[in-house]
């Protein structure tokens, strides 16, 4: 049978049948013969499943056309014509977009778990690299995202060519199951819901401030003497974690006198000699004009965990990409050390 065609059935059983495909085989007789079933039921083509795969992936009708080699309205009518054989609304149109409803997640999701089987599958006989293709959205801090990944993605572009890469990098919760990222570089990791995760691993902080600043302030011989300094740190109320509440740690006397919910804001203004900042070293390390203060008496240690809904994590491309993550920070351990 044709993997396409195969893969395609199993989406359709999927949205009628909500079972956790990541569990049936690749040849699932009993998979196969329910899908058989609906086939003589109805006349449904099971290309059009490809198109609301191609609007899922590329975020648009017009990204989809484009990918697919169609015109627009093209692939409007096999997208109607496919929700009219389901009965099924798999997109809520709105004039920003479309929008996947839970029916269309639910399809989504299944045709993509059984790509990702049968890409494993092409890999295993094959013996070599299968060209992955579609969007991964990774969301992250933005000191993570900005400082340290985005500059070691190209790599992976060359190894993916026909995979696309989002950054979201910046201070907040990603939600998994609402799909705002398909990995997420988190501080924490959560109790509840369906979210995969592991440890990437800890990481060092320490307090830092440019010459411009100490050249014009008493010497910091120690810890007691900090309140008498200018400091930059995070506003209070917009901290999306506590995990980023440094500057008590530090010292309870401490009150920043600049404040940013933006961490790379906070470099900026710590680089132009404003205050004493607690910054990750593998931030730090970039700039050699930054002094480190106190090293030997204040050190905070946090952690990155990397998460993923469980109803994805086993997606070839979502694989790949959790999978290269984890290599870039296992090589680089002792940056995130301060070492």
């Amino acid at each position: 049978m044709n993997a396409w065609k195969y893969l395609l059935q199993a989406s359709l059983f999927a949205l009628t049948n909500p079972i956790d495909l990541h569990f049936i085989g690749f040849k699932s007789d009993i998979l196969h013969h329910r899908c058989a079933k609906m086939l003589d039921q109805g006349s449904i083509d099971w290309d059009d499943f490809r198109f609301v795969l191609a609007i899922v992936r590329g975020g648009s009708v017009s990204a989809a056309a484009k990918q697919l080699g169609v015109d627009h309205a093209t692939v409007i009518r096999r997208v109607d014509r496919l929700e009219k054989h389901l009965s099924a609304k798999l997109f809520d149109r709105r004039k920003t977009g479309y929008l996947l409803t839970e029916a269309g997640q639910r399809v989504a999701d299944s045709a993509e778990a059984m790509e990702s089987t049968i890409v494993a599958n092409q890999e295993q006989v094959g013996g070599s690299v299968a060209r992955l293709t579609g969007t991964v959205r990774i969301g992250a801090p933005d000191g993570f995202g900005t400082a340290f990944l985005a500059p070691r993605l190209a790599p992976f572009a060359d190894r993916y060519p026909d995979l696309d890469l989002q950054l979201v990098a910046t201070a907040r919760l990603f939600s998994l199951s609402k799909r705002e990222a398909d990995i997420a570089i988190s501080l924490t990791m959560p109790k509840e819901g369906r979210i995969v995760g592991r440890k990437l691993l800890d990481y060092r902080l320490g307090l830092y401030a440019a010459p411009a600043y100490l050249d014009r302030f008493p010497p910091i011989v120690s810890r007691e003497v900090l309140p008498q300094h200018r400091f930059v740190g995070y506003i209070e109320e917009l901290l999306f974690t506590p995990e980023l509440d440094y500057l008590p740690q530090v010292s309870p006397r401490i009150s920043a006198r600049f404040r940013s919910a933006n961490l790379i804001a906070q470099l900026n203004a710590t680089l132009s000699g404003f205050g004493i900042a607690v910054l990750p070293h593998f931030m730090a390390s970039d700039y050699p004009q930054l002094v480190a203060v106190l090293p030997e008496e204040i050190s905070i240690t946090r952690t990155f965990w990397m998460l993923m809904h469980a109803d994805s994590k086993d997606l070839a491309r979502i694989r790949a990409v959790a999978d290269y993550i984890g290599e870039i920070v296992e090589r680089e351990r002792a940056l995130f050390a301060g070492r």
